[in-house]
């Protein structure tokens, strides 16, 4: 799906998440509470050059692989750039995820994150030299003994948590 110069942020519903209006009346909400959103996010609803090129490129990434529809890849991406442009900074909580000790390197977006209990798919949002902010591709993952995060959640982790990701693995158990 294209981003539309139509397409707006909108900060509130019923749950007090960010929305986005996609125009045709078809929203999509974003699991991302409008208390961790930027101060500067309410100010310009109207989805920005930077935010559709940022989309846009998420979106095509996904696509390529072949292992989610293009509904997947257009919630994907729209979640993905909510939380890039939208969402306050936060701090690494490294704690809940295993060290990758393995010795392949990350060379892709898609990556899996360790838990003590549970193991997961994340797409990679922000990436620097120490941590990575990246987004939850399950349903729901525990992190911890009565901590879950929900699908499309954001977290930052340490890079050393990183985990590469075969994709043949992806395709067969998404499919």
């Amino acid at each position: 799906m294209q981003a539309s110069k139509e397409w707006q942020w909108i900060r509130c519903d019923k749950r007090n998440r960010l929305l986005v209006d996609l125009g045709e009346e078809l929203q999509l909400c974003t699991p991302f509470r409008i208390r961790n959103l930027t101060e500067d996010s309410a100010t310009n609803p109207n989805f920005s050059l930077s935010e559709a090129e940022f989309y846009q490129s998420v979106y095509t990434y996904l696509n390529h692989f072949g292992v989610w529809s293009e509904a997947r890849c257009c919630q994907i991406a729209l979640n993905a750039t909510a939380a890039k442009f939208h969402l306050q900074p936060m701090q690494a909580k490294s704690w809940f995820f295993k060290p990758y000790v393995g010795n392949q390197h990350v060379t892709e977006a898609v990556v899996q994150l360790n838990s003590k209990r549970d193991c997961g798919e994340f797409l990679i949002i922000e990436h620097d030299g120490q941590a990575s902010l990246c987004l939850s591709l399950n349903d729901n993952f525990v992190l911890d003994e009565g901590i879950m995060l929900e699908q499309f959640q954001a977290i930052k982790v340490l890079n050393d948590r990183l985990a590469p990701l075969v994709i043949n693995q992806l395709s067969h158990k998404t499919a």
